[in-house]
């Protein structure tokens, strides 16, 4: 009996995970403002994993730039910069893995603390790169108060949102006009008969 209960509560986090990636997939194809997909996705991470702090940074020149957040206050967001060799979060982006660390996160010797951040005190850290066209352009910071043994589901969850937050900033950078020519059939013909061409 317990098989079949393990095995039910596996396809219902399952499920869960798929419609968490539809609901991203939609807020990419809608036409709000980045920010407001950006929240909205902080949102979704933090109701999946449960988790007491979600941040989303954004790689501006040499610097990550915090730029979405449930519980880092107002005045925080554009304002909290680190640079690719500062903290847990320089250290994801710079060597472009998965962090994980279920307790004592601030102990870490790569840790940097902000006196603005009440997450910096939380247990439990896991981060995931943002990754569009194989470059980092940013981090994904999912936190805990408590003690936190993430699970390879969490992990995979933060790293496929991580792509999927790569490809929004991708089309968020492009011009209407641009999006248009990519989505035109002449330009994506021209390019299936350079592909057989070459």
């Amino acid at each position: 009996m317990s098989k079949w209960k393990d095995l039910e509560q596996r396809l219902a986090r399952t499920e869960q995970q798929l419609r968490l990636f539809q609901r991203i997939s939609r807020l990419m194809a809608s036409e709000a403002t980045l920010q407001h997909v950006l929240n909205s996705i902080v949102r979704l991470i933090q109701e999946f994993t449960v988790c007491d702090s979600c941040l989303v940074y954004l790689l501006e020149g040499k610097e990550l730039v915090l730029c979405a957040s449930n519980d880092a206050p107002e005045h925080t967001l554009g304002r909290v910069r680190l640079s690719l060799n500062e903290g847990l979060t320089g250290w994801v982006a710079r060597e472009r893995r998965l962090l994980a660390i279920s307790q004592d996160a601030y102990s870490d010797p790569r840790f940097k603390t902000f006196s603005e951040l009440e997450s910096d005190t939380f247990e439990a850290f896991l981060s995931a790169p943002v990754m569009a066209r194989s470059k980092v352009v940013g981090v994904i910071n999912v936190q805990h108060r408590e003690t936190h043994a993430y699970t390879g589901d969490e992990m995979e969850l933060l790293t496929t949102v991580g792509e999927q937050v790569g490809c929004l900033l991708l089309l968020a950078r492009m011009d209407k006009a641009m999006i248009e020519r990519a989505v035109s059939l002449e330009s994506v013909l021209a390019g299936t008969v350079a592909a057989a061409r070459g």
